[in-house]
């Protein structure tokens, strides 16, 4: 594990502070275990983008025409 410093406002420090304490656990694991969750995130989403765009079966219409716009949208 590394250590890292940060630069935050000041109001960004003291929730991070209260949030870490209302967890009981420390500023830095908050912080870390915060990153690790974004980093999930997005890494299942960047995943899923990639499953659905290589999954051409959803953009096939099986030879039939595509309805018009009109037909689609009442409105």
């Amino acid at each position: 594990m590394k250590n890292v410093t940060i630069t935050v406002e000041d109001a960004t420090l003291e929730w991070v502070r209260i949030e870490a304490a209302r967890r009981n656990t420390s500023v830095s694991r908050l912080v870390g275990e915060m990153l690790t969750e974004k980093m999930q995130h997005d890494d299942a989403y960047a995943r899923a983008q990639r499953d659905w765009v290589a999954d051409t079966s959803s953009f096939s219409s099986g030879g039939k025409a595509y309805p018009a716009r009109g037909q689609q949208h009442n409105g």
